[in-house]
């Protein structure tokens, strides 16, 4: 079972694209701060929120800390998330069938 924190934790959009940008490889909040529109205190909490979800995790190297994204964290999303993709295009297929009948 999936805790709460991770829904809430990818709830926001400026998350979702934090973890978007880390996909390309470790970054830092300075780097991240010049890609949105917020200051660097406000990229910080929500770099906090996602280390606490587990999505991220941080790495210092000498005076600058470095984000990495948590490929683990997401893949037990996409394991919880199947059943309900199983059942979504079992229920598409079958519009599908019924559609094409009445044409």
């Amino acid at each position: 079972m999936l805790p709460h924190d991770l829904f809430s934790a990818l709830a926001n959009p400026v998350r979702r694209q934090i973890l978007e940008l880390l996909l390309q490889g470790p970054t830092t909040v300075n780097t991240l701060v010049e890609k949105f529109a917020v200051n660097r205190p406000a990229v910080s909490e929500h770099l906090q929120v996602l280390r606490k979800a587990q999505l991220v995790r941080d790495e210092r190297r000498g005076r600058e800390r470095f984000y990495h994204i948590e490929l683990s964290r997401l893949n037990e999303l996409h394991a919880w998330l199947a059943p309900f993709e199983r059942y979504w295009s079992q229920r598409m297929r079958a519009l599908e069938g019924v559609v094409d009948m009445d044409y």
